[in-house]
């Protein structure tokens, strides 16, 4: 089993890069995919969700050739996707499995989706329910509530689908599904989740529109899209346990660069800043549709916060993190409205008050989030203390959650079964290692 050991003491310091942003990717290999002629994707986040995909494609019978820094993707256009000889493993990925499903609903061929422990335990339900709608052919375990799922290729008819919950994944197999349906495809959200697919459409030169609050599509557009070169910017989730560390860390000083700027994904800047944290967004810029920006952040004294239902969208893959903060900081933090944490590779909720309560915070667990008690007082932010027996709960972030808290800690501290780590943020270690290095 990996672990990670974290030895505290020191500030972060330095400049550095994170991995491309892995939402990004796993679109921008699916629309090249469908594009006609050659695309290349540079910047791409190489954790395994993201690898899954592309591997995804190759069994589809897309060429993609790969470097470390690159993909090329040889799209054999909006009807070329061809039958898999055999299951298709989507790994640790949600948006894989989830966005994949959409897309072959709509194909005239069969094809199997899997994954591993922890996909196969996760809700498809979610998009299963209003595929079937649109005429998709879907089984799968419990009903199709449950992976591994079988899809049989079928006609799609477009439909007005107003989800009950804002979730990227939905929207964006539906949307994807809504390619390949017959006729015009309705979405509406409760509140604004990851516009990532639409700004790609838009990118790509697909004709998505919002009317009044809802994204219509019309389905199998009579003209097809060219492959073009994409660059992904670095992924905000990866820069966040960075933005939170060195925020907590005395004397730390840390600028991250080609950060994804997304108003969808950057809620955190907003809480951090709302409990008191430095944070700096230099240089804004745009790439592929995205804005784009280099982020400076230097240590802070932080304070707790009120979280609520609006702004849990906008940090939803940074919540463990976030937890981190607020168990350091100076009075309560209430986070509430954030259910959906409960079906992610783990239950967020549960598994971070259980770590943090190990590392000595102060937390109450609720039914739709928590209240952290700060440990920080007279000034100062709190330290947690090195848990004995931490676990990642094969939740990758998780693991690089309790690093980071582990770093304000007076005694070394390791975290158990932190492979899953791989899945987004491959050279996680090293990049920590360098930033503490710089201060030695």
């Amino acid at each position: 089993m990996t672990t990670l050991t974290i030895s505290p003491g020191r500030p972060l310091r330095g400049t550095t890069t994170v991995p491309g942003d892995k939402s990004l990717t796993h679109r921008a290999i699916i629309l090249t995919a469908l594009a006609e002629g050659t695309s290349t994707v540079s910047g791409y986040c190489r954790g395994e969700d993201c690898l899954n995909t592309m591997r995804a494609f190759q069994a589809l019978g897309i060429p993609i050739a790969e470097t470390p820094t690159e993909l090329t993707v040889s799209g054999k256009g909006f009807w070329g996707l061809t039958e898999p000889q055999g299951p298709i493993d989507c790994g640790n990925s949600g948006t894989g499995i989830r966005l994949l499903t959409g897309l072959l609903a709509g194909q005239d061929f069969f094809s199997v989706l899997t994954g591993d422990e922890s996909i196969r335990r996760r809700p498809m339900g979610r998009v299963v329910k209003p595929l079937r709608e649109m005429g998709a052919i879907v089984a799968g375990r419990k009903g199709g509530e449950l992976a591994p799922l079988a899809i049989t290729g079928a006609g799609l008819h477009g439909i007005d689908y107003h989800s009950s919950v804002a979730s990227a994944q939905i929207k964006s197999s539906i949307l994807l599904a809504g390619l390949f349906a017959q006729g015009q495809t309705r979405y509406r959200e409760p509140r604004l989740s990851r516009d990532h697919t639409e700004r790609m459409f838009q990118f790509f030169g697909i004709p998505l529109r919002q009317e009044e609050g809802t994204l219509v599509l019309d389905g199998r557009p009579p003209v097809g899209w060219r492959g073009v070169d994409v660059t992904v910017p670095g992924d905000f989730s990866a820069a966040a346990f960075f933005l939170v560390g060195a925020t907590i860390v005395p004397g730390s000083d840390v600028t991250i660069r080609n950060v994804g700027m997304n108003p969808t994904r950057t809620g955190l800047i907003d809480v951090m800043r709302k409990m008191g944290a430095d944070i700096q967004v230099l240089g804004l810029r745009e790439a592929a549709g995205e804005p784009v920006g280099d982020l400076r952040v230097q240590s802070a004294v932080l304070r707790g916060v009120t979280i609520g239902h609006e702004l849990i969208p906008k940090t939803i893959d940074e919540f463990p993190v976030l937890c981190v903060a607020a168990a350091v900081a100076e009075g309560d933090t209430v986070i509430s409205g954030a259910e959906e944490l409960r079906v992610k590779e783990s239950d967020r909720i549960a598994t971070m008050s259980g770590e943090l309560k190990a590392m000595g915070a102060l937390v109450e667990e609720r039914p739709d989030g928590m209240v952290i008690r700060g440990l920080g007082r007279g000034g100062e932010n709190g330290r947690l203390q090195a848990a004995s027996n931490a676990q990642s709960h094969g939740d990758h972030r998780v693991a690089m959650s309790l690093a980071i808290g582990g770093l304000t800690a007076e005694q070394g501290m390791t975290i158990a079964d932190t492979g899953c780590v791989e899945t987004s943020f491959p050279n996680f270690e090293a990049v920590l290692t360098d930033l503490l290095a710089h201060s030695a």
